[in-house]
């Protein structure tokens, strides 16, 4: 009986849990959203099949809980062990506070939060040492806030997936992942959308009054510490049920079968479905979005894409002059906005080679990133696709063999590559090309020598570039093309790169320094290609993978999304193209220059085709937006459908053309002609990625 009782912050715990889950589902079982009947058998399988489930969820979500309880003794206050370990919290404080860690490259709120952390477990632990005769009061309140938290943080859950089904009718998925990722945007939503005051007033009354009686029945823990024996028997029992609970919650969920959404919906597990959210990175259209049916939304996509046929992209691409297999370097800058750039109206002089440059290039004014992440951008170049709901195709588990850029290259006959300064193993790079056809070059490929400067991103630019004049030159030597993929790091916070460079020192962290960088490091990777036998015969293809910023005033502003894009051949005469483009229509149009004859499945195009139809697409991981004829269509979920009418907001001394600023006006009739092709090109990509018709 005696051990039974040190089990109790654990059971009464789990009793809280299981009670607030059965209420949840008993309450979305008869909400008004759930319009559905369920036979018996359904309603066991919520019930029961929902229990279980909770109860191993639970297990693995208590590993905080375990691990605070076992670490709770008498004995490592004692002579000599407790001033040592003080001594160690104390040096672990100061380190963190020295500004010289991991955590201070990544920048960030990140060093603070881990400072603020060991500070109070430091000033807690020193409390409990020299003031022994307080120590039971002061771990008793500590006992009760961890209670505290935990009891909060079970009710706050139950509270967000009843606000999630009122909203979704389903249990939290990709959208629930993005609330966190948008946090800013979603906090305003909430404190306009709901009585908050008093909701959290409300819920911080009821964790008290929970959290007083689950303390005062599990408090023998504290009271009565147990010893060095139980702990090993509470350790055993707790490591069993969690090795358990890792087979059985994936286990269980894949009971859930039913032909009845609501039913595996109402059975599944919340948390779990969260952390399925991030594992899966999608969001299905079809469920969330306003749909045409298919054979109109493909009907319609035929009249932007006229040599198109059925229910797919594939056509074939045909060019009225010889193909010329020039080498081509395509550089994606990370974080480079328009507004960085000279003509674009940026008077602070950080990207004087690149003004320069724009100038001897197929230069294009009006090109929009497809989104707001590197792995969007990426995705945008590599695949010339919409960006699909949810995460980035590249961080998806069916995410090889498409159709690519790559792809076209190599069936030219071209050596392919991707190149960047990191560990590729980030953001699924590693996984995304090299199971597309493209060998790696990363971090991992450099000899020690071979980096001069290096942060938490990789190396500098500059060691990038020289790598990449090496592997070129080796390459030229094979007769055969290169096509070449260049990823930069060092425009990406921290912002550190080496010093005496340029006119701001490295080691300030200015994001005003890494743009001024990234450009000074162009230009000497431009004057190192120049004087190499093949420059003259390679086309550099350069173009940011997003903007700097996506906050704005409304869910998609066209500013953060405006980023700059050319292409340099050296034996070109320069151009402008000032009508609106995609990320995704870079790549068409460079085979386009180089004549390529090809079947494509592209919803890229060449632009300068005369049939394109200027448009281009923008989202995040849920709105989905399309530019054309100056008006901005959005989709959402709920099957929601927005349009704005975009009013230039002019600022002097800056050409039409590189005017970046619009006023978003809410447009009170819509036109039904932009909604539903907006609907197409998003729906059509959708179906052409669930249904493996864009692989290569």
């Amino acid at each position: 009986m005696n051990f039974y009782k040190k089990l109790s912050p654990f059971y009464n715990l789990a009793l809280f849990y299981f009670a607030v889950s059965f209420v949840l589902r008993i309450v979305l079982f008869f909400h008004p959203i759930t319009q559905s009947s369920f036979t018996i058998l359904e309603s066991l399988k919520i019930f029961v099949l929902g229990l279980i489930s909770d109860f191993f969820v639970f297990i693995v979500a208590s590993i905080f809980l375990y691990l605070y309880l076992i670490f709770i003794s008498n004995c490592k206050y004692n002579k000599p062990y407790g001033y040592i370990i003080l001594g160690l919290f104390i040096s672990l404080f100061l380190y963190i506070a020295s500004g010289k860690t991991i955590l201070d490259e990544y920048g960030g709120a990140l060093p603070k939060i881990v400072l603020i952390f060991i500070g109070i477990k430091t000033a807690l632990f020193a409390l409990l040492l020299f003031l022994p005769k307080l120590r039971d009061k002061i771990r008793y309140w500590l006992f009760a806030f961890v209670i505290f938290l935990y009891v909060l943080l079970i009710l706050q859950n139950g509270l967000s997936e009843y606000f999630f089904w009122n909203e979704f009718g389903v249990k939290y998925n990709f959208i629930a992942v993005n609330y966190l990722i948008y946090t800013n945007e979603v906090i305003g939503n909430i404190m306009q959308s709901y009585p908050v005051i008093p909701l959290f007033s409300a819920l911080f009354i009821i964790t008290g009054i929970f959290t007083y009686f689950i303390v005062k029945r599990s408090r023998n823990y504290i009271e009565n510490v147990p010893s060095l024996i139980e702990k090993i028997k509470i350790s055993g029992i707790y490591i069993i049920l969690f090795a358990a609970s890792l087979v059985a919650i994936p286990t269980l969920a894949k009971t859930e079968n039913s032909k009845n959404v609501f039913v595996n919906e109402l059975q599944a597990n919340g948390l779990y479905k969260f952390y399925l959210a991030f594992q899966n990175n999608k969001l299905d259209y079809f469920k969330f979005y306003k749909t045409l049916p298919d054979e109109k939304a493909f009907e319609l996509l035929k009249q932007q894409l006229p040599s198109i046929s059925g229910a797919t992209t594939q056509r074939t691409i045909t060019s009225d002059s010889l193909e010329n297999h020039k080498n081509v370097v395509l550089i994606t800058i990370e974080s480079y906005s328009a507004e960085f750039i000279k003509m674009y109206g940026n008077k602070q002089n950080i990207t004087p080679f690149l003004d320069s440059l724009a100038q001897k290039s197929l230069l294009f004014t009006n090109l929009y990133a497809a989104g707001n992440r590197t792995v969007r951008g990426l995705e945008a170049v590599t695949l010339c696709l919409p960006p699909t709901p949810g995460e980035s195709v590249l961080k998806r588990e069916d995410n090889k063999n498409k159709f690519s850029t790559g792809a076209v290259f190599k069936q030219k006959g071209y050596n392919v590559k991707f190149m960047y300064g990191g560990d590729a193993f980030f953001d699924n790079m590693q996984d995304f090309y090299s199971g597309n056809g493209y060998e790696i070059v990363d971090k991992s490929s450099f000899s020690p020598e071979e980096i001069t400067f290096e942060n938490v991103w990789g190396v500098c630019d500059e060691d990038m570039y020289n790598k990449a004049i090496k592997v070129m030159n080796a390459e030229v030597k094979e007769n055969k093309p290169f096509f070449n993929h260049i990823m930069t790091v060092s425009n990406h916070r921290p912002f550190t790169y080496p010093n005496n460079k340029i006119d701001i020192p490295g080691d300030i962290k200015s994001r005003d320094g890494g743009v001024k960088y990234t450009d000074y490091s162009l230009r000497k990777f431009f004057e190192m290609a120049s004087k190499q036998p093949w420059f003259k015969n390679t086309v550099f293809v350069i173009v940011a993978d997003h903007c700097a910023s996506s906050a704005g005033k409304t869910e998609l502003p066209l500013d953060k999304y405006r980023i700059p894009a050319f292409i340099y051949d050296p034996t070109a005469k320069p151009k402008q193209y000032n009508q609106v483009m995609s990320q995704i229509d870079l790549m068409p149009t460079l085979f386009g220059l180089l004549h390529f004859n090809y079947e494509s499945k592209f919803f890229g195009q060449d632009v300068l085709k005369p049939d394109y139809k200027p448009r281009a697409f923008i989202a995040t991981y849920q709105d989905l937006g399309l530019i054309k004829d100056n008006v901005l269509t959005i989709l959402s979920p709920k099957q929601q459908v927005k349009q704005f009418d975009l009013q230039i907001n002019t600022k002097p001394g800056i050409t039409p053309e590189y005017q970046i600023d619009y006023n978003e006006i809410p447009m009170k009739t819509q036109r039904t002609d932009l909604v539903n092709e907006t609907i197409s090109f998003y729906q059509t990509a959708s179906d052409m990625l669930k249904h493996k018709k864009y692989q290569k």
